[in-house]
């Protein structure tokens, strides 16, 4: 804890810098007792960790409040005097007697309060659900901020990501998608944005550096995006996933590789078409190989040139391939009204873009030409060449 109160009923907080001498004299002639449950806590001044409240051994509020390590704390006081610096009202480990939590920070901006919750290690996705709704339900806006030691990178602009990063996904003012992420031991922020998942745990997206003494609140909370996405690399890692995926099968793959076989279809021979990328994938959980290969079967294998095709009846196809589990979509616990379906709108959006569709209505489109499948490795790759030479401009605004 770095935050206590004194028997006088005021909060005394270590996230302001004190010399040693004058703590170890407040120390001698106060009292400091734990916002939340009341006990008494000691102040701590040891030489290799930061300064910090610490709660007696055997109490409830001990155990669940005082698991943070000293990168956290560091983190954590390193935001607050930031904000602090930018004469932000902002007040270090507030506790919220209504809703019963302790935000790491909390800090009016712009006519907002917001709960800044800088999370370093795990919590279950029924934790973070609660903690974040009970912020909403009082006024709060949630800002959660990912250690930077668990973004992971395989390679340039390549990420691994898991089920409990997406959770700290937000939408910014401009409604662009990004994760932040702060480190306390190189003192700045990485923020992930343009982020297009190609597989369960892999996602292409761009990454920006901000040092915490060069940046101020509004970068953080509206950076600004410039999408440098590749489709090249895109295309390059999209066939090193297939080819992996292909020798360490999984039984969700083998049931998808067993319905396209039935159809006539290869893994390997897909169409450039298929599998593109979208701004809204993120929220499915399913590959995108695996969800756009399901709606060519159920709505467009079967379609001529001129045949109608109206999104309700493709939202119907989607879901009953969720209800069977064939798609699956991710819980982003921070946009709770976004809908998975969006991805699929959007992919539909990119096939009029590249001729495929006509848009007829708000709901409607017309097949203009039929998806060509490639029977040969040699037609893939003349078709693979000749969609990216067709299609240069679309594919550098994804």
């Amino acid at each position: 804890m770095l935050t206590a109160q004194t028997k006088s009923g005021t909060i005394f907080s270590l996230g302001t810098e004190h010399k040693k001498e004058t703590l170890l004299s407040i120390r001698d002639n106060e009292e400091f007792f734990c916002p939340a449950c009341g006990e008494r806590v000691s102040l701590k001044l040891g030489n290799q960790r930061i300064y910090h409240f610490a709660h007696r051994s055997g109490t409830v509020c001990r155990d669940s409040y005082e698991g943070e390590t000293f990168y956290h704390m560091k983190g954590k006081v390193q935001l607050y005097q930031w904000l602090e610096r930018q004469g932000i009202p902002v007040a270090l480990e507030y506790y919220d007697s209504i809703i019963k939590q302790r935000p790491d920070i909390v800090f009016q901006y712009d006519g907002n309060k917001f709960a800044l919750e800088y999370q370093c290690s795990p919590i279950s996705e029924e934790i973070f659900i609660k903690r974040t709704a009970a912020y909403y339900e009082h006024n709060y806006i949630p800002l959660w901020i990912m250690s930077s030691k668990h973004l992971k990178a395989k390679r340039s602009n390549v990420f691994s990501l898991s089920n409990f990063d997406y959770f700290f996904f937000r939408k910014t003012k401009d409604n662009h998608l990004i994760l932040p992420t702060y480190c306390p031991d190189e003192k700045q922020f990485k923020i992930l944005s343009s982020v297009y998942p190609y597989s369960i745990k892999n996602a292409i997206a761009n990454i920006t550096h901000h040092s915490i003494h060069k940046t101020g609140i509004e970068e953080i909370l509206a950076p600004n995006i410039i999408n440098h996405f590749s489709f090249a690399k895109w295309s390059k890692e999209m066939e090193k996933f297939n080819l992996n995926w292909s020798l360490h099968p999984s039984p969700d793959l083998n049931r998808f590789l067993r319905e396209i076989y039935r159809q006539n279809l290869n893994l390997y021979l897909l169409p450039p078409e298929i599998g593109l990328p979208v701004n809204h994938s993120l929220f499915i959980q399913t590959p995108s190989i695996i969800w756009q290969t399901y709606l060519y079967i159920d709505v467009l294998q079967d379609k001529i040139p001129k045949d109608l095709i109206d999104l309700r009846e493709v939202e119907r196809h989607y879901n009953k391939r969720i209800i069977k589990n064939e798609i699956i979509n991710r819980n982003v616990p921070q946009l709770p009204s976004e809908r998975s379906f969006n991805a699929v709108k959007e992919y539909f959006h990119q096939l009029e873009r590249l001729g495929i569709l006509m848009k007829k209505s708000e709901t409607g489109f017309q097949l203009q030409t039929k998806i060509f499948i490639p029977k040969s490795n040699r037609e893939k790759e003349e078709r693979r060449n000749e969609f990216c030479q067709k299609n240069k401009f679309f594919l550098a605004k994804i």
